[in-house]
């Protein structure tokens, strides 16, 4: 039985994205769940969850955003799931907003003393430590850098289950999200869209993996 460290490298040696999927094999909802469990447990800032997973089955909408998801094609066309990630926007991340009074009391259950100490210090973050207020686009693009601490997860989640899968940010979200927005997939005065995540099996091998070394990646101040 493999050491717990070999078996961290071994999984992620070994973790490819997947280039094509063969369309005749499905990933159980079991499975399916866990991943998404290890999306819906990851961190965030103060725990704020600035996020939200569309599993999107509807093939009348995928067949509509294809033409505008080039890195998304080979999930579109095979995959056995495919998530849209979606990030709160500016108004609902700023930290006076109700949905982040929604989590902090009825979500965290703080009492009112500590919630109102905790938009204080938020307050305080965003203005003065990240100055998110700066320009226009900026708390929005903080946060939807947050978003991917899910997707990370849900990668090495499905690569511990042995499920292939593809993180994805090849598409025009200007256009994919038209789509959506009139599908009426998702409301744009709450969320904007952060990337795409597929799941299945894979049709082909892959080429070798390759990176830099650690001495150019890793630098030791003593």
């Amino acid at each position: 039985m493999k050491n717990k460290r070999d078996f961290i490298l071994d999984l992620f040696q070994n973790r490819y994205t997947c280039k094509g999927y063969d369309p005749e094999k499905k990933v159980s909802d079991e499975d399916f769940m866990t991943i998404m469990e290890a999306a819906r447990l990851s961190p965030s800032s103060m725990g704020y969850e600035p996020w939200k997973f569309i599993l999107l089955n509807n093939e009348g909408i995928k067949k509509k955003i294809r033409p505008y998801s080039w890195g998304a094609e080979k999930a579109i066309d095979g995959a056995s799931h495919l998530v849209i990630i979606l990030s709160r926007t500016a108004k609902d991340m700023k930290y006076d907003s109700d949905y982040l009074k929604y989590i902090t009391r009825e979500i965290q259950n703080f009492p009112e003393d500590l919630a109102a100490k905790r938009t204080a210090k938020f307050k305080s973050f965003q203005e003065d430590d990240f100055k998110l207020f700066e320009n226009e686009g900026a708390l929005y693009d903080w946060t939807r850098m947050q978003t991917y601490i899910p997707l990370t997860n849900m990668l090495t989640a499905a690569a511990i289950l042995g499920v292939d899968s593809t993180p994805i940010e090849g598409f025009n979200i200007e256009k994919v999200e038209k789509v959506l927005v009139e599908e009426g997939v998702y409301d744009p005065k709450h969320f904007g869209i952060a990337s795409m995540i597929s799941f299945g099996y894979k049709n082909r091998e892959h080429r070798e993996k390759t990176r830099r070394p650690m001495d150019e990646v890793l630098k030791i101040v003593d």
